[in-house]
């Protein structure tokens, strides 16, 4: 990964880090991470993508990673992440781009494409279908132990959290997330506690990974990050047309527990999911998790490489 560059740029009033590799006259693909990842999540796609003649961009969102976080008074929102990633884009000269995004990353990737459709070649999701904005009622149709449930509370969270160090923190939401069950906790236990300290990272994920990521939290830490998107799921967008009409993939994990929030699997099997994305392709990877891009990344990389060089 030696070869990956590291730059900040200002934006919006904060210096965002962006981590970048290949040519800067090549097309370029811009990669935007989930919970709790950074650009780091994305290590062997960007490789990837710059070797078959691409340039790959990879910011770390506001609040996370070494990115600056947001004013204290300052409320964040999915449109504030648009903007950002549209600096960052200006900033570096780039017109178009292909964009890949997972988790509550394709939520920013969505709206771009909506909004500013001619700047975009193509989107590929993991994991995650489109579909219209509105309200989800998964906290309603979820116990009351849903993570969602309770990391959307305020203090909540950041009270589990605090009784740890942030490598301990992410060691326990990979594990939880490498699942396939979606993690709920019982009454009278918190999030962090559903992981046992003796169980194993993932055998895809290493302690040297682990260690990356704690060092690259150190400076944001999770608390930040719990804003978007786990507080911020009533924001509305005024878009009049939820059809995105790029060329789209929807690469799914068959193992993803996403997939088993409720009616989730139901729109994308249904062909429901198509309504919503009129040029969509999708793929499923056998035993995939919800890091499906890093448990995997070889398949990955060719579904990926694939979708590009047909619509570049």
């Amino acid at each position: 990964m030696d070869q990956i560059v590291h730059k900040f740029i200002e934006v919006n009033g904060l210096k965002l880090h962006v981590a970048e590799i290949g040519n800067i006259s090549s097309p370029a693909v811009v990669f935007l991470h989930g919970f709790p990842e950074i650009w780091y999540s994305w290590r062997h796609q960007m490789i990837a993508v710059a070797n078959a003649g691409y340039r790959a961009i990879a910011p770390d969102f506001r609040g996370y990673g070494l990115s600056d976080p947001s004013p204290a008074t300052e409320d964040i929102g999915f449109s504030v992440l648009v903007d950002d990633v549209l600096a960052i884009v200006d900033s570096l000269d780039i017109n178009k781009i292909f964009i890949i995004a997972k988790d509550f990353g394709v939520r920013p990737a969505f709206l771009i494409a909506l909004r500013y459709p001619t700047r975009v070649t193509g989107v590929i999701s993991l994991g995650v279908p489109h579909r219209p904005f509105k309200p989800r009622t998964y906290h309603i149709e979820l116990p009351e132990g849903f993570y969602i449930n309770r990391w959307r509370e305020p203090g909540r969270a950041e009270a589990d959290f605090s009784r740890f160090d942030v490598k301990t923190v992410l060691r326990n939401i990979y594990i939880l997330f490498s699942r396939s069950e979606i993690p709920i906790a019982n009454e009278n236990q918190e999030i962090m506690d559903i992981v046992s300290p003796s169980t194993p990272l993932p055998s895809w994920f290493t302690h040297d990974d682990l260690s990356a990521y704690g060092a690259l939290y150190k400076k944001s830490g999770l608390l930040e990050p719990l804003k978007v998107p786990y507080r911020s799921s009533e924001e509305e967008y005024g878009i009049e047309d939820p059809v995105i009409k790029n060329p789209m993939l929807l690469i799914v994990g068959e193992k993803d527990y996403f997939l088993k929030f409720p009616g989730v699997e139901d729109f994308i099997t249904s062909g429901t999911v198509k309504q919503f994305a009129s040029d969509l392709e999708i793929e499923y990877v056998a035993e995939g998790s919800h890091f499906v891009q890093e448990q995997f990344p070889e398949k990955l990389n060719r579904l990926i490489l694939a979708f590009l060089h047909k619509h570049s």
